[in-house]
Formats: C-alpha cells, sequence, structure tokens
C-alpha cells in the first residue's frame, strides 16, 4: 500500500462519517425531512466515486472504502441507527448501492493501465446518483400521471427526470473522465459515442428504475447502465 492509498483511505472514510454526521445534524437540529436527509447522502456517496478515482494509486486498495460500507450499511439499516438514511419502512437500498458500486469498479477499475474502464463504473454510479434522486424529487413534488408495475408505483413526470438527469450525468462523465487525471491512461470518448451510449444507457436505467422493486434499483440501475455503456462503447 503506498502513501497516496493510506492518504486515499483516510479521506474516503473520513469524507464518508463526515457525510453521515452532517446529515444527522441537520435531520436533528435543522429539522430536514428524512427523505431529504436520505437524498443528500445518497448524492454525496454517489459523487464519491471521482475522489476515489482521483486520490488511489491502486484500485485493489481503492474498493475497500466501497466494500466495507456494504456491511456498515447493512448494520445501518438492520438496527436503524441513523435515522437520517433509514426510516423505519426503508429498504436495504444503501446497501444495494454499496454493492453494486463495488462490483462495477472491481470488474472495470484499472489504475495505472490501458485497460482501465473506471469511467464505465462511475457513469452507472451517475445514472443512479442522479437520476433516481431527481426522479424521486420531481415524482413527489410535480408527479400527476402514474403507472404501477408490481407494488411499485411512480409517476410519469419521475421517469422523465430519471432519463434527463441519467443522460446528462452519464454525458458528463463519459466525455470528461476518460483521458483526464482521473482515468490518464484510458482513450477520450468521441462525442457521438458517449452521446449515443448515455442514451441509450438512460433509457435502460429509466426502465429498470420503473420496474425494479422498492429499493432494488439501487442495484439493477446502475449495473444495468454501466453494461449498457461498456456494450455500446465496445461496439462503435
Amino acid at each position: 500500500m503506498s502513501t497516496r492509498d493510506l492518504i486515499g483511505l483516510v479521506t474516503s472514510f473520513g469524507y464518508a462519517f463526515g457525510l453521515l454526521i452532517v446529515a444527522e445534524v441537520i435531520r436533528r437540529w435543522q429539522g430536514y425531512p428524512q427523505d431529504f436527509t436520505r437524498k443528500f447522502v445518497h448524492i454525496g456517496a454517489g459523487m464519491w466515486v471521482f475522489g476515489v478515482l482521483a486520490l488511489f494509486e491502486n484500485w485493489t486498495i481503492g474498493v475497500i472504502p466501497f466494500a466495507t460500507f456494504i456491511v456498515l450499511n447493512f448494520i445501518f439499516y438492520r438496527f436503524r441507527l441513523l435515522e437520517s438514511v433509514d426510516a423505519p419502512d426503508s429498504t436495504p437500498g444503501t446497501v444495494y448501492f454499496a454493492l453494486s458500486i463495488t462490483l462495477l469498479f472491481l470488474m472495470f477499475w484499472r489504475t495505472n493501465s490501458p485497460d482501465d474502464r473506471g469511467y464505465v463504473a462511475a457513469a452507472g454510479t451517475m445514472a443512479m446518483t442522479w437520476g433516481d434522486a431527481l426522479a424521486a424529487i420531481v415524482g413527489k413534488r410535480w408527479g400527476r400521471h402514474h403507472y404501477q408495475i408490481g407494488r411499485g408505483r411512480r409517476s410519469f413526470e419521475g421517469s422523465a427526470a430519471m432519463f434527463a438527469a441519467s443522460f446528462v450525468a452519464m454525458l458528463l462523465t463519459l466525455l470528461l473522465t476518460p483521458g483526464s487525471a482521473l482515468s490518464p491512461q484510458s482513450v477520450p470518448i468521441g462525442f457521438n459515442a458517449a452521446l449515443i451510449a448515455s442514451l441509450i444507457a438512460a433509457l435502460a436505467a429509466t426502465i429498470a428504475e420503473g420496474v425494479s422493486p422498492h429499493g432494488t434499483d439501487n442495484l439493477s440501475v446502475p449495473l444495468l447502465s454501466s453494461f449498457v455503456v461498456a456494450g455500446v462503447l465496445a461496439v462503435m
């Protein structure tokens, strides 16, 4: 383990616990509702994938924070230790999110290698980070036209927000990450390829979010989005 990796571990865990502390503070003392603080943690945790890409020298060490939070999030969920994240009726979505990110970075991230496709894992994570968050916000506030698949009830307005946010977040990730300091040895992606991959992946993410049982979209959306991005880029 290099000094850079050690700094990455300390910073990652410090950031994660700091995020949870801030969420608890704004819930208890500022009176923010649980659905707000849960999305606050959701977005903050998802965006940290770029911090991980920037900080670590060895990908095998860099996946440790993600993997650790599979266990920690299960403990938080099982015993309802953090009300800012887990309400009494919450699903284990936080566990699924940590699991999906861990799997994606294990599959695609290779530091200091031309085979590095960490940007694919980051793109899938962004579909869940921003797509799911804005779908919930828009659907709850402006959703008027609903549909139901199984026990899941969602709105067309929320699904539209899911598609738009996923598309923009993935497109920016694919355009800005490959060849940058976050993935220096990967080949930059052309605009047309990034555009097509993001459009198809955003559609897949929206469908997955719409049909997945409540909570499991934290697993299906990032995984499916990343696989679609990887598949489309492979044939272009």
